[in-house]
């Protein structure tokens, strides 16, 4: 059963800290990072728990024009009726403008197939959005603090989020702000208890069903009793971190931009450059990740560098695919990229300029001499297959020139193929040998002979 009571810290003054002025610090904090105007109004977010309590408190004495916004979601029954009463309680008696709001969260997470943490949070910030929007309020203040950031920057390390889980909780997010950033746990039940503000506590706080409070009750207490000022001293630290991000950031959008080319859809990646690069790990983490890749498959990534044509790691969203002297990353969905990796036949492949039907059949007795259709030896061809568009430089040895080879771009030249058709080309590729200008000319070393038992029939039709 959850149970939630007002609490009045005053009895526990003695085990607190006395000596902070939060107040002035908040004061100094607010004026150091330029949260909003003397004149534009924020909008509090305020659960009725201690923190957010304080926070309001703060606004009140610092003199500051503010709202306060309260988000019931109904999930905690008569507790949540409660906290929402206490809140608004407390704005009338101090006339501070008060809007609040009842959700049907479990609805909600029915309907967007969301948790409950992540539906509250869409529900209260797509709100709080519309509050300012309609009352003029420039900025919306939520009350986390530095034990929240070191939490936060905790979990982020254990997960292995790289320097930008570092940085932890932004103090300012686009018109979010978080003034209590720079203010400890205990600094705050210090000032609630110094000023006899009344809270709610929410017991399902006391709980280890989420992450984070199983953070806040297991591992922040032991680094405390080892390291007395680990807080304050994690809360400098990540306000260094957040600097060093920045230069660090800057030498990363160097690299990228010696190291990405985008081709089309897709980005190419050259193999020598990316082996000639220091800090390789940190390099194709930073290039990786941002298309699903975790850390825990950059050893398979960078084992392409060594890898044949053909080789691959896939994401959920899209593929690192060796072919030649590059490494491509690429969309997992056909029709969205400019190469497509083919394990087997039969199989369709659908892409933005015409769809490609694959099959496997015995040798006909006559060879079809439709332009869109290919058949091929299907002992000559090694798996997987590469489809892509052409590139400046590829070349082939034309059906019915004797083994002549020629480039594709001078092949175009010679069959007068517009511009405008030339950019839609694909080719079918194996082992790094071009097969088929798709819908155009085969290649002379995969047609069929005599002594071919089976061919891979390719039927293309354009967009």
């Amino acid at each position: 059963m959850i149970c939630t009571a007002i609490v009045n810290y005053k009895a526990l003054m003695k085990t607190l800290p006395t000596d902070m002025d939060l107040l002035k610090g908040f004061e100094t904090n607010w004026a150091k990072q330029k949260f909003a105007g003397p004149t534009q109004n924020t909008l509090v977010a305020v659960s009725g728990g201690i923190d957010s309590m304080a926070l309001a408190h703060l606004f009140l004495k610092a003199g500051l024009p503010f709202g306060i916004a309260h988000c019931n979601f109904q999930l905690r029954g008569d507790e949540s009726d409660k906290d929402e009463v206490l809140v608004r309680e407390w704005a009338f008696a101090h006339d501070v403008p008060f809007h609040h709001v009842r959700f049907e969260t479990k609805q909600k997470m029915e309907e967007w197939k969301k948790g409950v943490q992540e539906t509250a949070r869409m529900l209260r910030y797509e709100w709080f959005a519309e509050v300012c929007e309609e009352y003029k309020y420039s900025a919306i203040a939520t009350a986390h603090h530095a034990n929240d950031n070191a939490e936060t920057l905790l979990m982020h390390l254990f997960k292995g989020t790289g320097i930008a889980g570092l940085h932890g909780i932004p103090v300012k997010n686009d018109r979010v702000i978080r003034p209590l950033l720079f203010a400890s746990r205990k600094e705050i039940e210090a000032y609630v208890a110094a000023n006899d503000i009344k809270y709610r506590e929410d017991a399902s706080n006391a709980t280890d069903n989420y992450l984070r409070n199983e953070v806040r009750h297991h591992i922040l207490p032991v680094i405390e009793q080892v390291f007395p000022e680990g807080i304050r001293h994690l809360r400098d630290s990540i306000e260094r971190f957040a600097e060093a991000e920045i230069i660090y950031r800057k030498a990363i959008d160097a690299e990228r931009k010696k190291l990405v080319e985008q081709r089309g859809k897709d980005i190419y990646i050259p193999v020598l450059k990316l082996q000639k690069a220091e800090a390789l790990q940190t390099i194709c983490y930073e290039l990786f990740t941002p298309y699903g890749f975790t850390p825990a498959q950059l050893p398979s990534i960078l084992s392409l560098l060594d890898a044949e044509s053909g080789h691959w790691v896939a994401s959920a969203t899209h593929k690192v695919i060796r072919n030649r002297d590059f490494l491509i990353i690429t969309d997992a969905t056909p029709h969205a990229t400019d190469i497509v990796q083919i394990e087997g036949v039969p199989c369709e492949i659908s892409t933005e300029h015409g769809t490609f039907h694959f099959t496997i059949e015995d040798k006909p007795a006559t060879i079809p001499v439709a332009e869109n259709i290919a058949m091929i030896d299907a002992s000559l061809l090694s798996f997987p297959l590469i489809l892509r568009k052409w590139e400046t430089g590829d070349y082939f040895y034309p059906l019915g020139m004797g083994m002549k080879k020629k480039k594709v771009s001078k092949y175009f030249i010679d069959q007068k193929v517009p511009l405008h058709v030339k950019d839609k080309v694909w080719v079918l590729e194996s082992g790094r040998r071009i097969v088929w200008i798709c819908g155009m000319r085969l290649d002379e070393r995969f047609k069929v002979k005599d002594k071919t038992q089976q061919v891979i029939k390719i039927v293309f039709n354009p967009a």
